[in-house]
């Protein structure tokens, strides 16, 4: 197993570790510990950075066409793809970090956040669609949410 191999695969199989302490033992110190602070973003964007040094950069890249998307994939490499991936982990994860913290200051019972957790660990943007339909089925007001108190 190569370096690029070896660390994506770290990478991968720990996050789920991660992820199921956010599900499963919320409440636990080293639980809060992590969605406290950013220790796993972190880690991931150094690996991140990492794998993009390895790579020599993205090189010219057009982002603003999806066709320029798609060539930026199909030219890629292995580290570039793995560097692609840690990006969605780190956010997914940083997230998922989010939607505990805020639904703990506004009281939601941990129950209600296992599939809008679930569902940012796999599908990233639902599962903030589905946090925000949560907190809407729980009526939790506008004013309670944690933004709306910035004047």
């Amino acid at each position: 197993m190569n370096t690029t191999e070896l660390l994506f695969t770290i990478c991968n199989t720990s996050i789920l570790a991660a992820w199921g302490l956010l599900l499963f033992i919320p409440n636990w110190k080293f639980t809060v510990l992590l969605s406290e602070r950013p220790f796993i973003p972190l880690l991931l964007s150094i690996i991140y950075l990492y794998f993009m040094n390895v790579n020599g950069g993205m090189g010219d890249v057009d982002f603003s066409s999806l066709d320029g998307i798609i060539a930026l994939y199909e030219n890629s490499t292995p580290e570039l793809i793995a560097a692609g991936w840690l990006h969605y982990l780190a956010f997914d994860f940083w997230v998922g970090c989010w939607i505990l913290r805020e639904a703990k200051s506004k009281k939601i019972k941990h129950i209600w956040l296992i599939i809008p957790l679930l569902a940012t660990f796999m599908l990233g943007p639902v599962g903030i669609l589905l946090y925000e339909v949560t907190k809407l089925v729980l009526k939790i007001k506008p004013q309670d949410h944690a933004l709306s108190n910035h004047k």
